[in-house]
Formats: C-alpha cells, structure tokens, sequence
C-alpha cells in the first residue's frame, strides 16, 4: 500500500506564487510518482475544479492515475465521463516540485482560492489540499467542530469503520 499524506501545516506564498511543500509530503510524492528517481523532481496534479471548489486538491501521479482508470471505464459520451472529465483533466494542472522542495501556483489557480500570503496545507490520505487559511478555518474547520458537536462526548468516530462492508 502506498504511502498517505499525513499531518497540517502552514507555509508562505511569495509574490512569484512559490511555496514550500511539506518534506513528508514531498516523500509521498516522490513515492506516488512512476518516473520519479533520486536527483528528479517528483511530478503531481493539482485539481482546482469547479466554482464551488474553494482549495486546490493535489494528486500523486499514482492517484490521479486511478481515477484516470474509473473516469475511462465509465460508457464514452455520457454525461458522467465528460463531466469528470471536464473536472478532473481539463481544470487541472500538471506540475513537478522544484529544486527547492516548492510548488510554484499560477496566478489563476491563486486567483481561484484567493490564496495570498499564506497557504494552509492538510492531508487527505490519498491526496493533500491547499487553501487559504481564513477559509479553511471559517468553512472546512467549522463543519467538522459542528459535526463532532453533534455526537456524544464520549464518542469514538472510529466506531463508523467497525460496521464498514456490513450494509
């Protein structure tokens, strides 16, 4: 099993759209890419998305790969494929990691998520986003506290994967 993004961090975005990326996920990244030897800087895909997409999802090239795979068996020209299609290859950015450890982001893709001074950078297992901090904080952060705020205080959410497969 190939290895999963893990922890949050904060990093700075220069004038030029150039960030550091996390050195554990750079090794994941390294590890998610095919072509990726020692010396070579590891490849990924950023996803932006849609209008209601307010991070940037980041894709080992592994991973972008699997969904490639389910994207291609859905029937050609229905309305699904073209969509996730239309969401996942054309708003998307194909990059490598510089030198530097960084990610150079475009201005579009900084536009998008009105990413300035600062980027928020947290794990999705197979995956890593970057937002905005303020809008991680005020819309992501809040959904999850309202969730866990919803359950009993003694409760264990890992009692959701005791049931998994059992439906």
């Amino acid at each position: 099993m190939a290895r999963r993004f893990r922890g949050e961090s904060h990093h700075k975005v220069d004038n030029k759209g150039r960030v550091s990326i996390p050195a554990s996920f750079r090794r994941v990244l390294e590890q998610g890419d095919p072509s990726y030897t020692e010396g070579l800087n590891p490849e990924l895909v950023i996803v932006y998305g849609d209008h209601r997409r307010n991070y940037l999802e980041c894709y080992t090239i592994q991973a972008i790969n699997e969904v490639d795979l389910k994207i291609d068996a859905l029937p050609r020209g229905s309305m699904e494929r073209r969509m996730l299609q239309r969401l996942f290859h054309g708003q998307s950015f194909p990059t490598a990691v510089d030198e530097t450890g960084r990610l150079v982001l475009p201005s579009k893709l900084r536009t998008k998520i009105d990413l300035e001074s600062e980027a928020f950078f947290i794990a999705a297992g197979d995956t890593f986003q970057i937002w905005k901090t303020e809008t991680y904080e005020t819309e992501e952060l809040a959904k999850t506290e309202a969730w866990l705020d919803k359950l009993p205080e003694d409760f264990d959410p890992l009692v959701y994967l005791d049931n998994m497969g059992q439906e």
